[in-house]
């Protein structure tokens, strides 16, 4: 894998091993494709060039700007801080109600791979002019741009900033031992506990995902949150929901913050109603019989629930609005009150 890269403008990839025939076979998620020579991997943004495998997207940033951490959502980490958020275009996954579809989607409705060429060093220079804690690859999958996610988030530790990544959890062990050099933080969405879920609605599969969680959450030092999009009809019956509650709750930890969101339609997905403000809080309910001691609702702001309460005596932590944290009285990663300790990073 030592051949000159003769195309300017190209990222030559990470995670990959030449086959026979001038093949390659990608090892950067659970796709694992084998892709044939002048040929696009899964994601149609890694492509096999004379036998070598090349990012189309390295240099193509279609979104760079400073969030609340809570965007991501991750309420355990850095808490009311800034996060500097990046994505470029392109997912693994093919989402039939992607929120993000006009720049995740966008190479599968046939348009070109586009952006901004940002540097690393540019980025985490606007990471600091913005005064940001942290950097966050976002908005489309992180992992079809880990080429600029692996250098960006090398550099951005040396310079004292932290990492995030908000996934859809399909990435390698492999590529996992790997961000867990520089990435401190991260979200995945675990979207049902239904494989037949996973292959009508996004085209993947269930299995690896549960397999990453449970690596992160027991083999890393990664901070982990999990969000689950609820869809009425879809994966929002009580067993399903108690069955992801307990698993993260026994498989993962019961101090992983648990995301519920409330559906609204989106892109191919339109013919359903949103989901309703009391299935949220009947899930609500659900994670918390589980075991799970963080469960908060997505998508209701102003709800009681978004804040962040001790789950040994029931004292106020962080009061949550939305993205807006109005105060935050942990000391020392501890409740006030009782001393119990807060699960997080730098709370």
């Amino acid at each position: 894998m030592s051949k000159q890269n003769n195309n300017p403008g190209l990222k030559r990839a990470i995670f990959w091993d030449p086959a026979e025939d001038k093949k390659v076979q990608c090892k950067l998620c659970n796709f694992r494709c084998l892709i044939n020579e002048d040929k696009l991997g899964h994601c149609r943004v890694r492509k096999n060039i004379d036998g070598t495998l090349y990012s189309l997207n390295y240099d193509k940033v279609c979104a760079a700007n400073p969030d609340p951490i809570e965007k991501k959502p991750l309420f355990h980490f850095q808490p009311g801080s800034s996060s500097f958020s990046i994505a470029c275009v392109g997912c693994n996954f093919r989402c039939d109600f992607c929120q993000n579809f006009h720049i995740s989607q966008a190479l599968i409705e046939g348009e070109l791979v586009e952006g901004t060429a940002l540097s690393p060093e540019s980025i985490v220079a606007y990471s600091l002019k913005s005064n940001c804690r942290s950097i966050a690859y976002t908005y489309t999958e992180p992992t079809v741009f880990m080429e600029l996610c692996a250098e960006t988030g090398t550099l951005a530790k040396e310079k004292g900033l932290v990492n995030v990544f908000v996934s859809n959890g399909y990435m390698t062990k492999e590529a996992i031992d790997s961000v867990k050099q520089w990435l401190d933080g991260i979200n995945i969405d675990l979207k049902s506990f239904s494989d037949d879920y996973y292959k009508d609605l996004c085209k993947a599969r269930l299995q690896p995902v549960l397999d990453n969680i449970k690596y992160i959450a027991n083999q890393t030092n990664i901070w982990l949150e999990v969000t689950t999009l609820i869809v009425p009809g879809q994966n929002d019956s009580d067993d399903e929901l108690k069955r992801i509650a307990d698993f993260l709750a026994t498989e993962a930890h019961p101090d992983v913050p648990w995301h519920i969101s409330r559906f609204i339609p989106q892109y191919k997905y339109l013919d359903s109603h949103p989901t309703s403000v009391e299935t949220i809080a009947r899930a609500e309910q659900i994670g918390k019989a589980a075991g799970l001691r963080y469960v908060y609702p997505g998508n209701i702001p102003g709800s009681r629930s978004e804040s962040t309460f001790c789950y040994n005596c029931g004292q106020l932590l962080i009061e949550r609005f939305g993205y807006s944290i109005q105060q935050n009285l942990i000391q020392n990663s501890k409740c006030p009150s009782c001393e119990t300790t807060i699960a997080g990073f730098e709370l």
